[in-house]
């Protein structure tokens, strides 16, 4: 891109661009997540004021890390059709301007969480954005093809982040939340892989469909789906979570599988299919969990 076309573009910055560099769809998502791990974490209704400033907190250190993962993919991001009209491919913000906002955002959500909620959920805020927009997007996602597994850790955290937001610790029912994102996390991005092969490809990037090919990819896919299904029945069979779980997730995993099984055997559009649905999937359920949860205490209150 020309310097001359680069400063037109500087010049007609607008608020959607910063917003996009928050990947706000993403986020959102994350931000359901961590709500749902305010309210599960204790039987009665948790502070209004906590949930607004975690929510707040998190929120802003979750738009920070994308922004940093904008900055340091944007030559990726140039080469691949996905994500090629991003803000900083397109000269629209500068590398300095995406950081500084990134870094502002970051630091005003992680003071917020350290004096607004509790040290320890700004403590583990700070070590998931680390892990996204450091460990995962500088080393692992050019490293090895199992970088979504390896660092799907930290896009897990958020309903861990809500729960210890709430009660100030970290407990087992939080970490069972993290690992049901960490199983699905693979399947869910795999399927987009697969339908994006040629864009990893050409920028360079190990996924799992360019290194060891797409039939090893499908047959990842299920395995993996179905290390999700067993890790999503573990709420019920804790006690955590009740029959209204139980149905819920169990007709999500039904489809879920169904979608697996169609990228398997190769139907025809069935990859992006299936990677919208798990979107949707890992929302229903989260909010399947939060109507169980306050079935569960009406029943007990009664």
């Amino acid at each position: 891109m020309s310097q001359s076309k680069s400063v037109r573009s500087l010049q007609h910055v607008q608020w959607r661009d910063y917003l996009e560099l928050c990947k706000p769809r993403v986020v959102a998502v994350m931000l359901l997540t961590a709500i749902v791990g305010m309210f599960l974490a204790r039987t009665e209704l948790p502070p209004w004021h906590l949930v607004l400033w975690a929510t707040i907190g998190i929120g802003l250190a979750s738009g920070g890390a994308a922004a940093v993962n904008h900055v340091l993919d944007n030559k990726i991001d140039e080469k691949m059709y996905r994500t090629r009209r991003r803000p900083l491919p397109q000269g629209r913000l500068s590398q300095q301007q995406a950081l500084v906002f990134a870094c502002v955002i970051s630091v005003v959500g992680l003071t917020i969480l350290a004096l607004l909620v509790n040290p320890l959920t700004a403590v583990l805020t700070l070590l998931a954005l680390l892990g996204y927009a450091v460990v995962y997007t500088v080393y692992l996602k050019r490293a090895t093809p199992q970088n979504i597994v390896i660092g799907g850790i930290a896009g897990a955290a958020p309903p861990m982040l809500g729960w210890v937001a709430i009660t100030g610790s970290i407990e087992a029912n939080s970490l069972l939340l993290v690992l049901i994102i960490f199983a699905w996390t693979p399947p869910h991005f795999w399927s987009l892989c697969l339908a994006r092969k040629a864009d990893y490809q050409n920028a360079g990037i190990p996924m799992l469909p360019v290194t060891h090919g797409e039939t090893y990819t499908k047959i990842q896919i299920l395995l993996y789906s179905l290390l999700m299904v067993a890790t999503t029945a573990l709420p019920y069979l804790t006690g955590m979570s009740g029959l209204i779980y139980l149905l819920g997730i169990s007709i999500l995993n039904i489809r879920f599988l169904h979608w697996g099984w169609k990228v398997f055997t190769d139907v025809s559009g069935s990859q992006m299919a299936m990677f919208r649905y798990s979107i949707y999937y890992i929302m229903w359920l989260f909010v399947v969990l939060l109507i169980d949860h306050y079935s569960m205490g009406l029943v007990f209150g009664l």
